[in-house]
């Protein structure tokens, strides 16, 4: 009889965060990974974290804001196949409307750019991954699959 293996994941959350019809994107630096490209603030979800919590905890570590869990909303859920060691992704994106705080860059040493930019001009150097994302939210779409051939064609495999 054999064994299938269970497919691993690595797991993000990722803000949506919206002021006056803008999205805030940051530009990633010396991180390894799509450096130079924007994207929404994002980070992993820890061992027994929930994505909301991890959310609230990444924001506050990465921008300085506080979000309060009842200000979090749900919209969308993105899968992506292996394409390193760290297995196949999935990403959860939550839109925040409301918080507490200034936006503030609080890790220069992986970002160097804030931008707030409408969702119809997006920077051309928008990760891929969150560039389809935050299309998909714009038309309602609560989930989307990247295949290796998207990933491919973006370098991002």
């Amino acid at each position: 009889m054999s064994t299938i293996e269970r497919n691993a994941a690595t797991t993000a959350s990722y803000l949506v965060l919206r002021k006056e019809g803008k999205i805030l994107f940051a530009r990633r630096c010396n991180t390894g990974y799509q450096d130079g490209n924007y994207q929404v603030p994002a980070g992993h979800i820890d061992a027994g974290e929930l994505p909301s919590e991890a959310l609230i905890r990444e924001v506050k570590e990465e921008i300085g804001i506080d979000i309060k869990p009842e200000d979090v909303k749900f919209v969308h859920t993105s899968f992506r196949p292996m394409m390193d060691k760290t297995g196949d992704r999935v990403d959860y994106f939550f839109e925040v409307n409301t918080w507490t705080g200034e936006v503030t860059n609080c890790e220069p040493d992986k970002c160097d750019d804030l931008i707030w930019v409408t969702a119809d001009a997006l920077p051309e150097n928008t990760t891929p991954h969150v560039r389809v994302a935050i299309a998909c939210i714009e038309k309602n779409e609560p989930f989307s699959e990247l295949s290796v051939e998207f990933l491919k064609e973006s370098g991002m495999y």
